[in-house]
């Protein structure tokens, strides 16, 4: 089955403080009703700006870190670096106990943490489905 959407999807990119401000404006001119921050370290230095300035401009935002959502953002979906931590412990234990690392299967991340920040929702004036709360792996409230 294939899923289509009435959506057009605009890709902004930015790589400099001047580039976030604006592909914010951008967002707002063209009224774009949301945004996703893919894994990048540059935007994990950036959280505070990106957050401030989506908020200020009233765009929800999806973000691949949760500290994202802890920090103010709409939510948050990715990887889990507990789990991924995890997983580097136990290849590290195989490891130490002999195990040559060119022995050991690449292993994908099966594990992805979805938190939802209400105080969030509330400030954009957004509903979320009842299914969705229930399934997020945490609520901020």
């Amino acid at each position: 089955m294939v899923l289509t959407f009435d959506r057009q999807i605009e890709v902004v990119n930015a790589s400099s403080e001047a580039e976030i401000e604006k592909a914010f404006t951008i967002l707002e001119h063209e009224a774009i009703g949301g945004f996703i921050v893919v894994a990048d370290p540059f935007f994990v230095n950036r959280r505070d700006q990106i957050i401030l300035a989506a908020n200020q401009r009233q765009i929800p935002g999806v973000y691949f870190l949760r500290e994202f959502a802890e920090a103010g953002g709409l939510a948050s979906y990715g990887v889990s670096l507990s789990d991924a931590y995890r997983q580097a412990g136990v290849y590290a234990g195989k490891i130490l106990s002999g195990v040559k690392p060119t022995d050991l299967p690449v292993v994908q991340p099966t594990k992805f943490d979805l938190m939802i920040n209400l105080k969030t929702v509330k400030m954009l004036r957004l509903t979320v489905p009842p299914t969705l709360l229930a399934t997020a792996d945490e609520v901020i409230e």
